[in-house]
């Protein structure tokens, strides 16, 4: 399944990179998250809670940064498995600076979503996608706004 969205934050290009790529914002900010941590200088072993539907379950996992271009993109990979499911995907993220206190990010990311999550939730997981990205979104626009 693929999901892209455009989102304008009301911060700079370089705080938004900044908590693009903290740990303790990045797990305030990834919808059910319940650990982050940093395993390598872009690597993180996740621990999140996940629901399609009916279907939840916690999820263990990575979350990989690859080929970050300080502060303008970066590639987001996570990989996880869950009671009787899996999930892969990657996220382009590509920062843009519209002026000095407002920042447009956009993302195009795939995921695949294998065994039970996937039979259970098929025809609401394009939904559930789109909607954890946007609360990603959300929640990175109230940790970095600028007061």
């Amino acid at each position: 399944m693929k999901v892209e969205g455009s989102y304008e934050i009301n911060a700079g290009i370089d705080k938004v990179w900044a908590a693009l790529n903290d740990p303790e914002i990045l797990a305030r900010m990834i919808p059910g998250a319940t650990a982050l941590e940093k395993v390598s200088e872009n690597s993180y072993k996740a621990s999140m809670n996940v629901g399609v539907g009916m279907i939840k379950g916690k999820f263990e996992g990575t979350i990989d940064l690859v080929d970050p271009v300080e502060p303008e993109s970066y590639t987001l990979k996570v990989s996880g498995k869950g009671p009787g499911a899996f999930v892969n995907g990657t996220s382009d993220f590509k920062l843009t600076a519209l002026s000095d206190t407002t920042t447009k990010v956009d993302v195009a990311g795939e995921a695949q979503v294998g065994g039970m999550l996937a039979r259970v939730g098929q025809r609401l997981s394009g939904n559930a996608a789109r909607s954890l990205m946007n609360q990603f979104f959300d929640n990175l626009k109230k940790n970095v706004a600028e007061k």
